[in-house]
This record gives structure tokens, sequence and C-alpha cells, in this order.
């Protein structure tokens, strides 16, 4: 018996077996000038491939972020980890406007019904585009292996293992919540951990090549660092030989990949892949209470892990810190640069004693000779935020950056003093008031629940003992069996 094939069933095998084709195609090993594409509005993944590198281990594409903005990444497959995002403070929208395109030595992201431009790199006489097997993004010339321009001379927040971190880089990570960027960064003859708040910086972690009884030779170039495949991040300089060397765990054990990390709590972070998950093999700082901000803002951390409190006792702890800092205007706490006391100030005042600040072996001071001349060298500064004075050694310490976590030392003699702006204060006032009601809820709804039940087992006593009354004066009740297993259990289920 012969089948008759309609039209539209031949549309629709040849529409399956076109969208078979495209699915098994494989993502491309180089991009050649003229090279354009779009994030697709059909796909629900949350990474869309264009370029692989020849091992298929690292994977340059869109990768979705918040639901609808996307960064240009390059992921490690098996872990979907993205070791490298050329827009992270700039953000695309993941949308068919979106567009990136390869051209005249060009590489960029940019919108085109907007015209607006998320991100390029240097205009370059190259013509392709190659992800090598370390991950590193390079533009070429004719499929030439040398690097007209890099992804390794721009990392952000990862390092991996050969890549040369110089002077002239960063790791960068961004904290939205706490409007805080973290960044490791190399100086003259040591590496470090700063913390940015708006225009202010501290310097929170430092390693110098001293620790490792070595030294910088002037004249002899600037420093480096390098994870090496031997398992430790070291510092160089002219020679091949390390000056300064941080070991893993696996130092000197034979490893698949190694990276280091700068993470979202401030530390940084070594990992190696085992083939399955990123396994933690190295932290710069192992201290909790000298992370930048481990309790949030005016947060107090105590040595020993016994947790975070606040610096003003009578404000409740909430994970975000205990005021709120919103990053702006933080060069000035003074109302119209007047300062003629405190009233006419955008301030109020904590003190707290047994607090001193984190890491003050590398906070600058001033030695004074009172509490009092401590208190007044931040009072008298509208860019001041608090100040922390030892009476044991006159030394005092003025932050010029808003408040962070202290440290709890249970030394009465070190005491700090702390400004906080006022609307933060009415911010933190609306906070405790909702939590105050939410208690009194819980505990109204705990009350009521409890009185509900001793009624409902005092009304159930009075039936029954009216019950036995009406036994004994020969009136009928639903329930005249009082040793019935019915009876007993019903007891036993409101004695629970």
């Amino acid at each position: 018996m012969s089948q008759t094939h309609h039209p539209h069933h031949l549309q629709l095998l040849l529409l399956f077996l076109l969208l078979s084709l495209t699915s098994s195609t494989p993502t491309p090993q180089k991009l050649q000038q003229g090279f354009s594409a779009s994030p697709l509005s059909t796909t629900t993944s949350s990474f869309q491939p264009l370029l692989t590198d020849p091992t298929s281990n690292f994977s340059l594409g869109f990768l979705r972020h918040n639901q609808n903005l996307l960064s240009l990444a390059i992921l490690h497959v098996s872990s979907s980890q993205p070791f490298w995002l050329a827009n992270p403070t700039h953000p695309a929208s993941w949308s068919p406007t979106t567009l990136l395109s390869f051209f005249n030595g060009t590489l960029l992201l940019s919108d085109t019904s907007t015209n607006l431009l998320y991100w390029s790199t240097p205009t370059t006489p190259g013509d392709t585009l190659l992800l090598l097997n370390t991950s590193n993004l390079i533009i070429t010339h004719q499929n030439n292996t040398t690097p007209l321009w890099q992804s390794f001379h721009i990392p952000s927040n990862t390092l991996v293992q050969d890549q040369n971190f110089t002077s002239n880089m960063s790791l960068d990570y961004y904290h939205p919540s706490s409007k805080t960027l973290y960044s490791l960064r190399l100086g003259d003859d040591f590496m470090g951990l700063f913390a940015s708040y708006g225009s202010r910086e501290l310097l929170y972690w430092k390693r110098t090549p001293l620790e490792a009884k070595a030294e910088i030779k002037e004249g002899e170039g600037p420093i480096y660092a390098r994870v090496n495949t031997d398992g430790y991040l070291g510092m160089y300089q002219a020679s091949s030989k390390p000056v300064d060397v941080q070991m893993f765990n696996t130092f000197q054990q034979t490893t698949s990949f190694l990276i280091v990390r700068l993470e979202p709590d401030g530390n940084l972070r070594g990992y190696y892949w085992d083939g399955n998950n990123w396994v933690l093999n190295y932290e710069a700082i192992t201290e909790t209470c000298d992370f930048p901000s481990p309790c949030g803002s005016y947060g107090l951390c105590t040595p020993g892990g016994t947790g975070c409190s606040c610096l003003d006792n009578r404000t409740r702890f909430e994970p975000d810190g205990c005021f709120s800092y919103n990053g702006n205007n933080d060069d000035n706490l003074c109302t119209e640069g007047v300062i003629s006391g405190e009233s006419n100030n955008n301030y109020f005042v904590i003190r707290r004693s047994g607090v001193e600040p984190p890491n003050k072996e590398l906070l600058g001071f001033v030695t004074t000779t009172s509490l009092a001349e401590c208190e007044g060298l931040c009072e008298k500064n509208c860019s001041c935020w608090g100040a922390l004075y030892s009476n044991s050694t006159g030394f005092c310490y003025v932050l010029d950056y808003p408040v962070q976590t202290m440290v709890g030392t249970g030394d009465g003699s070190k005491v700090g003093y702390f400004k906080v702006r006022k609307e933060e204060e009415g911010k933190n006032r609306v906070r405790v008031r909702v939590g105050v009601v939410i208690a009194v809820l819980v505990g109204v709804s705990v009350v009521v629940v409890g009185v509900g039940i001793w009624i409902m087992r005092w009304r159930r006593r009075k039936g029954v003992n009216g019950i036995m009354k009406e036994e004994n004066g020969a009136s009928p009740g639903p329930y005249k069996n009082l040793e019935s297993a019915s009876f007993r259990s019903i007891e036993m289920c409101n004695g629970l």
C-alpha cells in the first residue's frame, strides 16, 4: 500500500533535520575578521559558546546573569566557572540588539539600537581570534601564535597557572551590596590586597619578599607574580628564581590545573582541579577577623570564632552590617561644611572600649597624649570616620574611610570613637522597629495559640466532668464508656 507525503510533513522533516544539524555543529576553534554574533533569545542556557580552545577545556561566549544581563566570558567548561570577564562593571543586555563583532582587528561588544559601546579591545592589525589551551584569548595575524592583544594582560578576578601578573595589572572583585572594590596589586617591593570605599582605599593584607629572606634589587626591573605549577604563588624580579614563595597545600605535587582567585569576602584563595571539583589549596588570610569587613559596617569581630556583633550595643546585628553604607558623599560628614559643634554635623557618635582596628600594623598612626586629643583629631575633620586610641602606647589610628568591622580585644584601655551618618541611624531604627514588630507579632501569636489550647482542654475537661455527672444522673451522652480505646486515644493526643 503506497503512502502519500503531504507537503507540510516534508517541510517539518526538513526543519527537524536543519535544527539537528545546527545543534550538533561544533563550536569553532578560531574566529576570523568579519565575525559577529548576538545572544539567542530562545535559549534557556546561561551560557552561549562562541569559541573553544583545542582541548575543549575552555570556551568564550555570552554568560547570562541576573536573568537579563550579559557578560563576555571565558569559562572552564567542566565546572562552568568563569575565568575571565571582559565587561564585569558594564554588563550588556541579553537581547538581540547586543552584538559581539570582530572588525579591523578590534573585538567589541555593543548595542546596535543605541550605539552604546560596552567594551572593546584596542585596534590591532590582527585578523584571527584564538582561545589557547591556557584559557588565554588572543588576537593574532594569519594564525600566528604571537598575540597582538591578549586577555592575560587584563585579568578580572582570576589568575591561572603560568600567567604573569605585573605591576600594571590588578585582580578585582566588586561587592555590590557593600559597594566595595577589592583588588590585588603589586607595589615596588610587595604584593597587597586593597579595599576601596568610594574615593578611599585601605591596604588590609601585605606580603613582602623580606618574609622569604630575599630582597628586591634596584635597577633590575619591576617585580611580577605567577602561579607556579609546582604548587606556589611566587614573586619574581629579573631571574627565573622567585624572590618570594607562598606555598600551596599541594606544594611540589602533581595537579591538573591551578588557579588563584580574588573572592567576594576580599580573600585571595588558590584551588586545583581534581577532575570533578575545584579543591581549596591556599588562603592568603586565614583569620576571619583579618578580612576587610567580616561583620559588615560598624560590626565587631571577636577572635576565636564567637561570631559577630555591633559596635553599638543598642543595634541588632544583621548579615550586611550594623549600619548601612550607601557609598555616596563619603568625603564629607559635615553639614554645609560647618564645624561648630556636633549638633551642626551630619553624624552622631558611638564610643566603644576594648576594640582596635584590624591589620593595625598596616595603618598609619600618630602619637597623642590622651583619648580626648585623639578624638579631637577626628571630630574636627569632615573626612574622618573614626579614631581608635591605645592608652598604653598613645597610638591614635585615624580612619579616613567608612567604618567597617573592628576587632574586639577585651582590653579596656583601647577605645574607639566612630561617626555614623544620621540618615543611616534612621534606616537602622526602621530596621530595628520592623524586627521588634515581627518579634511582638510572633509573641502575641504564641500567647494566642497557648490560650486557645488551654481553653480547648478546659472545655473538654468540663465536658467530661459533665458527662460523668450525667452518667450518675442517668442522662445519656456521646461518650458513656470512658474506658473505651477510642476515648483513651483522644486523651493521649490532647496530652501531647
